[in-house]
C-alpha cells in the first residue's frame, strides 16, 4: 500500500482526485476525492472513505446502500497528486443505481466475467446449479469433461458448421474455467505465464 504522507495535497487545496476502478473487470466506477483523513481511514478499513466538498465532511461509498468498495490495491500516479483504487464493488457504484457513474455496464470484456460467476458459485453454491454439480464431483470428473470438450470441439473443426464449433467452443472454455476454479487457480495465472513466454 502506500504512504498517504507521500500524497500531495496542496495542489487541489487539501484534495486529490481518486479515480476507482473495478479490480475485475477494469471498469471506471467513479470519481471521488480524498483528504488525508479520508485516505487514512480508507487504508486502515479497507473500504473507500472520500471527502465531500458539499457537505464538507467524510463520507465511506455504502454508508447508506450497502454497496461499499473493497479495496484492492492503490496506485499513485507520478506526480503524487492522483489515486487509482482498485476495488471489489458490492453493487452499483453510483447513487442513481447504475453501475457506474459513467453509466456504463459494468461488464468485462474478457472471459473474466464467466470466470467471476463460477467463482460465486463456489463461494455461495446454488442449488440445481451445473457448476455446482461440477465442482462437487471432484477434479477427476471436472478433467474429464475438459477432455471431453477438446474432442468435441476438435471433431467440429473438421467440418464447416459455425454454429456447432462455436458451441463447442464455448463448452470448452467453460469447463476448463471450471477446471481452474477446482484447482484455486485464476486466468490471470496462466496469462501471466503466457506473458512470460512471450517475453
Amino acid at each position: 500500500m502506500i504512504d498517504p504522507a507521500q500524497i500531495n495535497f496542496e495542489k487541489l487545496n487539501g484534495l486529490v482526485p481518486c479515480v476507482v476502478q473495478d479490480f475485475k473487470t477494469h471498469k471506471v466506477l467513479m470519481l471521488g476525492f480524498m483528504n488525508p483523513e479520508a485516505l487514512t481511514k480508507t487504508l486502515a478499513e479497507k473500504k473507500l472513505t472520500f471527502y465531500s466538498r458539499s457537505k464538507k465532511k467524510l463520507w465511506t461509498k455504502g454508508e447508506t446502500s450497502g454497496n461499499f468498495l473493497t479495496l484492492v490495491n492503490v496506485c499513485v500516479d507520478c506526480d503524487n497528486d492522483t489515486l487509482l483504487f482498485k476495488v471489489n464493488p458490492k453493487g452499483p457504484a453510483c447513487h442513481t443505481g447504475a453501475d457506474t457513474c459513467f453509466n456504463e455496464m459494468n461488464e468485462s470484456s474478457g472471459l473474466e466475467f464467466l470466470e467471476a460467476i463460477i467463482a460465486e458459485r463456489k463461494l455461495n453454491p446454488k442449488p440445481g446449479s451445473y457448476t455446482n454439480q461440477l465442482l462437487n464431483a471432484g477434479i477427476n470428473k471436472v478433467a474429464q469433461k475438459v477432455g471431453e470438450e477438446a474432442v468435441e470441439l476438435v471433431i467440429e473443426a473438421k467440418d464447416n458448421n459455425r454454429e456447432l464449433f462455436l458451441g463447442e467452443a464455448a463448452d470448452l472454455m467453460y469447463h476448463y474455467l471450471v477446471l481452474l476454479a477446482a484447482k484455486g487457480y485464476e486466468l490471470k495465472e496462466v496469462l501471466a505465464v503466457l506473458k512470460g513466454r512471450h517475453s
